[in-house]
């Protein structure tokens, strides 16, 4: 229901924003100098668009900043809280930007105001309003950075499992860091896909840059080797160190039938193996003689 009092009192504020928009929009803009970031230009084109769209909004009589009368009016404090958001703004110099209307507006509600109590009241409705969606500000803002900060971490867990291809049907999965659940799962779909893409038929996932395996983290290995086995592509896991070969014993975690070697060099020469390919030194002048025209056919025979 509908608080006639309250109706009327933003009815003066409605007055006062239609009346004195300009006066107001020069002190407003003029208050968000000193919020970082804001240049003059964009502050005024945003409170103008602002102020656009809350005065028919207030001209409705809709007391209630939820009330669908002032969509609009969220909607464009939405998007430029998101936007702020995304350019590093704080919550804080986010919602000054309604904050800031608070002092202009209450000092052209006092010249407005015939009565003490008319101005108290118009007072208050205003700072029920402009609390009100100076707090949504914040609110879409935290949305906006948590949004920002998951597509971050999206990004950089793909950017951190790079697949590698080290030769015809052999790829190579260097891993550093811990490797939990979510992990896991791009590292199989990262695999999975060069494998597709590639048609290999080796892939060696190095754990050198792993700092500790437990239970949980052989686990998430032995589901990626499976996978890729269904996929076609044999696994050799790498960087099997002392330390860590010691807590696999000490953990009683099955391996089953999967290759294990202590350095990516022993995995890449054992894929080639597998692959009908062997690793053999030149001579110094054989390998002068044979120049740069073919250096991995002089390296390697198939």
């Amino acid at each position: 229901m509908t608080d006639p009092s309250s109706s009327n009192s933003l009815g003066a504020v409605a007055r006062v924003v239609a009346e004195h928009r300009d006066d107001l929009l020069a002190e407003w803009v003029a208050a968000q100098s000193g919020v970082r970031g804001a240049s003059a230009a964009e502050a005024r084109r945003q409170a103008t668009e602002f102020l656009g769209l809350l005065q028919p909004a207030l001209a409705t009589g809709a007391t209630s900043p939820d009330a669908r009368a002032f969509d609009a009016v969220r909607g464009f404090l939405g998007d430029l809280s998101r936007s702020r958001a995304v350019d590093g703004f704080s919550p804080s110099e986010t919602a000054t930007f309604v904050f800031s209307l608070k002092e202009p507006l209450f000092r052209r509600l006092r010249a407005d105001a015939a009565t003490a109590d008319a101005l108290a009241d118009s007072v208050w409705a205003a700072t029920r309003l402009l609390d009100a969606l100076g707090l949504y500000t914040t609110e879409v803002h935290q949305r906006g950075r948590e949004e920002l900060i998951q597509r971050q971490q999206a990004d950089m867990l793909e950017l951190s499992t790079p697949v590698v291809a080290l030769w015809d049907g052999v790829l190579a999965l260097p891993m550093i860091g811990t490797l939990d659940s979510s992990r896991t799962q791009v590292v199989m779909e990262t695999l999975l896909q060069r494998i597709v893409e590639t048609g290999a038929d080796i892939a060696i996932i190095d754990i050198t840059g792993v700092p500790t395996v437990d239970t949980l983290t052989a686990q998430h290995l032995l589901k990626t080797v499976t996978a890729a086995r269904l996929m076609g592509a044999d696994c050799i896991i790498s960087g099997i160190r002392p330390q860590i070969a010691q807590t696999i014993v000490h953990l009683g975690v099955d391996l089953g039938n999967v290759t294990t070697k202590a350095s990516l060099a022993d995995a890449f020469r054992l894929a080639l193996q597998r692959t009908g390919r062997t690793v053999t030194k030149v001579a110094a002048g054989a390998a002068g003689a044979a120049g740069a025209a073919a250096p991995a056919s002089a390296s390697t025979r198939s």
